[in-house]
């Protein structure tokens, strides 16, 4: 990284109003001149403001930061630093250059939750070098946003220094209370709500925090692409604080570049989730030249692995406006066995008798307008990428499922997001299943559709997980859910319009429906992990499955409170569509319509639950005439949910 050299400049376009009485005006520092002097950089509006402390002085020897929403402290001074395996700590910093740098820009993804992602921020590059000996030298970027503050390190190449093995990262986050937070060890784990004095090593990200009642926080990692992941512990000694932990050393050539480091701010949880795009502008843009075949859409996954049970689910495709389907683990062999070739079609007998004959299902879903994704296990993928990916393209195959793949340490970081270019170099789209967590490489890689790493209807989720992963894991990004309608868990801990309201609230480009279930003239599943499969009916209420998209123009959080209740709408072209997801406590919310068009009718398609509707699934549809002055009240029982389709009326 080469930064230009420093112009003397005010920070009041920086650090303006209230805040510039708290900070006071600083000026950007000549080289070599008031190495520990404190730079303060402010968001856009003003909000946000993070202090970088150089160091020098008594505890902060080491460089330190502190952020401020309003006049309030979200975390107070923090150290900041690197600790190497093959050399000596870097002491005795200053500042030697800074620039300054300001963006207000917006950018068009090729899907997302928002047509028009807002690309704007405030941006201090500061250059530190040691007082003495090698003279080293480490580069920082601090981003101040509306949304968060995010921040990251570079390790320049320089003479004496080419390579480093970093043993540790110290990146700080005290808070000056001890807050609520909601926690988490595993990525499809079930999140806990506790103080951070309760917080174990190996937190996940993003974690959130609830600071007050007016104030959200979230901690996260953006741009992991070949570096060891994030998450967080105790710091030792600290109170109410945590430190970040790396799930491997680090090796590399210089330059590196640390990961970002993300703070997010926000009054409410429902603020946070609308301003999750922070994560996608804190990576690079799009990398693919081409993205028209890069295609959302819905999924049905075909687990009889037969020929008859492929031409069923693209039968049921067709007819249900879904756009994919997918076959599971047992295509091509044991997906444990390590023996089993994914350059072939060898059904996995444990899971089905067969036959299937791929190529005739291939044929037959290309003529009706239906794309293929096949499952492959890490295994497969760790042996065979580079000869599947371009066997799987001349075959037509849409796009790949990586299943149970290798994550956290830099060596499987490092395979998986190249394993997602290799993909894109195929024109194929990829699902990453299991303990992966997104940080906004999608941006760039387009053909990353989305990845589980989310406790979903595969874990039998109760409504309060799903409603804290909603305000925790979904700010990371998509999410594959498995959203399941007809099996048994639905009742147990659930209802049906909660399940179709699932499709709103969760966001997936790929957006698998029906995880447990089969069309009815599907063969019955004989073998496999999951249990016998429901056959799907034909409730009324599945017009909305049919008629819900997966990716999206608007996004808004009406309603939320973490575990508890949330109300999210979200708008494709003319149409809106509503999600609203109950836990416990039978409640009714206030769903202001305002969001429509002030000069247009609509009509509100609302499926409600209904203990007296004469289906096996007791969901009711009520239509009726709104506008934007409406106010609809929305009954939710305990562990039920609500699913609203907004159309526009038909001219009289």
């Amino acid at each position: 990284m080469r930064w230009r050299l420093p112009r003397r400049r005010s920070l009041a376009p920086l650090v303006r109003g209230p805040l510039a009485a708290l900070f006071g005006v600083l000026t950007a520092l000549p080289v070599g001149a008031h190495a520990g002097e404190p730079l303060a950089l402010a968001s856009p509006d003003s909000r946000l403001v993070v202090t970088f402390h150089p160091g020098g002085d008594g505890e902060w020897g080491d460089p330190s930061y502190e952020v401020h929403f309003g006049t309030r402290a979200v975390v107070v001074r923090s150290g900041l630093g690197l600790e190497f395996s093959d050399a000596e700590p870097l002491r005795g910093l200053g500042v030697i250059d800074t620039a300054w740098h300001s963006q207000r820009g917006e950018w068009r993804p090729v899907y997302g939750e928002r047509a028009l992602v807002a690309d704007r921020f405030n941006e201090l590059k500061v250059g530190l070098q040691e007082a003495g000996g090698s003279r080293r030298r480490i580069d920082f970027v601090f981003r101040a946003y509306d949304e968060g503050v995010a921040f990251c390190a570079t390790l320049p190449r320089q003479p004496g220094w080419e390579s480093v093995r970093i043993e540790r990262e110290h990146t700080e986050f005290r808070f000056p209370a001890d807050h609520e937070a909601w926690a988490v060890y595993s990525a499809q784990g079930n999140y806990r709500r506790v103080r951070l004095e309760e917080i174990k090593s190996g937190c996940e990200r993003p974690l959130t925090i609830a600071a007050a009642d007016d104030l959200y926080l979230a901690v996260g990692e953006a741009r992991l692409v070949d570096h060891a992941r994030m998450k967080l512990g105790p710091l030792s000694g600290i109170p109410h604080a945590l430190v970040s932990e790396l799930s491997s050393p680090v090796e590399a050539g210089l330059p590196l570049t640390t990961p970002w480091r993300v703070i997010m701010a926000a009054p409410s949880p429902g603020r946070l989730l609308e301003n999750n795009d922070l994560f996608l502008n804190l990576n690079e843009p799009c990398a693919i030249a081409e993205t028209s075949w890069i295609k959302p859409g819905k999924v049905i996954r075909e687990v009889t692995l037969t020929t008859a049970g492929g031409k069923a689910c693209v039968d049921f495709a067709v007819r249900r406006n879904l756009q994919y389907v997918e076959f599971d683990a047992g295509w091509y062999g044991p997906e444990g066995d390590d023996s089993s070739d994914a350059t072939t079609v060898t059904v996995d007998p444990q899971r089905s008798p067969g036959p299937l004959d791929l190529p005739d299902v291939l044929r037959y879903a290309r003529d009706r307008g239906i794309g293929v994704i096949l499952y492959v296990n890490r295994r497969a993928l760790e042996r065979q990428l580079g000869e599947i990916l371009p066997l799987y393209r001349s075959w037509g195959i849409a796009g790949v499922k990586y299943g149970f793949v290798n994550v956290g340490s830099q060596r499987w970081t490092t395979w998986l997001h190249d394993a997602v270019r290799q993909a894109a170099a195929n024109r194929l789209m990829v699902d990453i299943h299991d303990e992966y967590r997104p940080t906004g490489y999608s941006r760039t890689y387009p053909n990353l559709m989305t990845q589980e790493g989310i406790a979903g209807d595969e874990t039998r989720p109760k409504n309060d997980q799903t409603l804290t992963i909603l305000f925790t894991r979904m700010l990371a990004g998509a999410a594959d859910n498995t959203i399941c309608y007809y099996d048994r868990r639905v009742d147990e801990n659930a209802s049906h319009a909660y399940q179709l309201a699932k499709a709103v609230c969760l966001y997936s480009p790929w957006q698998f429906l029906y995880w447990y279930d089969r069309p009815a003239t599907s063969p019955a599943r004989t073998g496999g992990a999951g249990g016998a499969q429901t056959g799907i009916g034909d409730e009324p209420e599945l017009e909305f499955f049919d008629a819900v998209p997966t990716t999206w123009d608007e996004t808004r959080a009406l309603h939320g409170r973490i575990g508890e209740y949330a109300v999210i709408a979200r708008r494709s072209g003319d149409e809106w569509f509503v999600g609203c997801l109950n836990s416990t406590v039978g409640r009714t919310l206030a769903i202001p319509f305002d969001f429509l068009p002030a000069d247009r009718a609509y009509v509100a398609h609302v499926y409600s639950d209904d203990p007296s509707a004469a289906t096996r699934t007791q969901v009711r549809i009520d239509r009726k005439a709104v506008n934007s002055t409406t106010v609809h009240q929305s009954v939710l029982g305990p562990q039920g949910g609500q699913a609203i389709h907004l159309v526009p009326a038909a001219a009289p």
